[in-house]
């Protein structure tokens, strides 16, 4: 069942991704032109003009994202912690082993964050909870994926020893519910969630279904500024925080349908 509520969401996030719809408008403007309806295809094409052009100029999917970064802030920190929950997808996997060094991509605060709570709280466990995410590798089968994160940690002087890799889910409700049979943690343990801020909310409903108490929230990589300083023309970037934006409220309905 997990297996495929997992290739649904992958197949549902493919068709409500903006640029797939450009794609498709484009297209059937270019068959309409072909059929002789001119009208059409004037009207498709110009309608996927209109919606690049105010996509590039406009932050819209900041708007999106930001209440859902607004609903978690940082808290101040325990004084002593048991463990640091850290959720993967920070990592470039590719060009890690094209390159031989370890990639990692926008998300990169998530591992920043990590290791300075790490090194600051020296007692504390690290969890990192993160598989292979591409449905490509869930139907063909995946490939070993490299320890990019562990990497990093060892490189800012964290000891391996301390690091547990949870390398099988594939997304937000297995990352909570494998780390926690992984873990077990006691009932009085405190734990730390690190994630980005506009999906922290997602992820605590998902620990907290998962069997996890006392996590305390702490919210990286925000994407979301002041709205007339987002303006300008920047198509791929915005593209992506609304991409990102439809994704995490898509995603978030579906997670409270299903429970997870």
């Amino acid at each position: 069942m997990d297996t495929l509520f997992f290739i649904f969401s992958k197949l549902v996030g493919l068709c409500f991704q903006i640029e797939t719809w450009l794609a498709v408008t484009l297209a059937i403007a270019a068959f309409a032109g072909l059929l002789g309806r001119k009208r059409l295809s004037a009207s498709l094409s110009a309608a996927a003009f209109v919606a690049v052009t105010f996509i590039s100029i406009f932050p819209v999917g900041e708007v999106l994202l930001a209440p859902l970064e607004a609903e978690y802030v940082a808290q101040n920190i325990p004084e002593h912690i048991d463990g640091i929950i850290v959720l993967g997808g920070v990592e470039s996997p590719r060009k890690t082993l094209r390159w031989n060094q370890p990639q990692l991509n926008d998300a990169s605060e998530r591992l920043i964050a990590t290791a300075s709570l790490a090194i600051a709280h020296t007692e504390a466990r690290i969890v990192y909870a993160g598989g292979s995410g591409r449905l490509l590798d869930t139907v063909s089968g995946r490939a070993p994926l490299p320890p990019i994160a562990i990497e990093v940690f060892s490189s800012l002087g964290i000891y391996p020893e301390r690091i547990i890799w949870e390398d099988q889910s594939r997304n937000t409700a297995e990352n909570a519910q494998l780390s926690f049979d992984l873990v077990q943690p006691a009932p009085g343990e405190t734990w730390i969630l690190v994630t980005s801020a506009f999906h922290m909310g997602r992820a605590m409903a998902s620990f907290e279904a998962a069997g996890w108490l006392n996590v305390v929230p702490y919210p990286v990589d925000y994407r979301t500024g002041s709205f007339t300083g987002g303006m300008g023309w920047d198509f791929s970037s915005n593209l992506e925080d609304l991409n990102t934006a439809i994704k995490e409220w898509v995603g978030r309905l579906a997670y409270q349908l299903t429970g997870r």
